[in-house]
């Protein structure tokens, strides 16, 4: 009996390691976006008509700054996702309806993007955190199983943990895919703007 208590112990100090270790990631992710995102923020969120002489040149400049501002975009929407996201007031904008740079239909597409991305977040209707959802599942695992071996070590009393062993294993998987699945995503998103960047500056070098 003491050999099984004794490694129900060393698992229930791993698990609370873990869960501090957590905690420290979700401080250094919120620290991380606070810091870099504002500029990502304001720069979406400008008086778009500022820049309407990006159109001249047959409109090339104009198409790289549509390039950079949705790549912006869609940079800040990640790091809202996967990284930490504190509010969704981050996506508050007026659709600015009377804008002629592209055509309002440019501007109408960015701005209900940004509202959907905003309702969506209001729908979870969490606290600040991280919001993949792999993390957050293996969040709760590690808690149901912090729970239960606290029942056994603390109360003494007897429990199945095999079931919430699984779950936990099984969680860890997923988190691992997640993450692997999202860098791979992020690497061809990255490599497409820089792409598509290439294109048009070659274009615009050409007569």
């Amino acid at each position: 009996m003491f050999n099984v208590s004794n490694t129900h112990m060393q698992v229930l100090r791993s698990i609370y390691i873990g869960q501090r270790e957590v905690l420290g990631l979700e401080e250094e992710n919120k620290s991380m976006v606070e810091t870099r995102i504002q500029s990502l923020y304001q720069y979406i969120n400008q008086d778009i008509t500022l820049e309407a002489k990006l159109t001249e040149y047959n409109g090339f400049r104009g198409v790289l700054y549509a390039m950079r501002r949705v790549s912006s975009l869609l940079l800040m929407i990640l790091l809202n996702g996967v990284a930490y996201c504190w509010s969704s007031s981050c996506f508050d904008h007026q659709e600015n309806e009377g804008n002629l740079v592209f055509g309002s239909k440019f501007m109408v597409s960015m701005a209900r993007l940004q509202q959907k991305v905003g309702k969506e977040i209001d729908k979870i209707n969490v606290q600040p955190r991280i919001l993949l959802h792999e993390f957050q599942q293996a969040k709760v695992a590690m808690e149901e199983m912090k729970v239960q071996l606290e029942r056994i070590v603390v109360y003494g009393e007897v429990c199945e943990i095999q079931e919430k062993v699984e779950k936990l294993k099984s969680c860890f998987g997923l988190l691992k895919s997640g993450v692997e699945n999202v860098i791979e995503n992020v690497d061809d998103l990255f490599d497409e703007i820089v792409e598509g960047r290439n294109k048009i500056l070659d274009m615009c070098s050409h007569k």
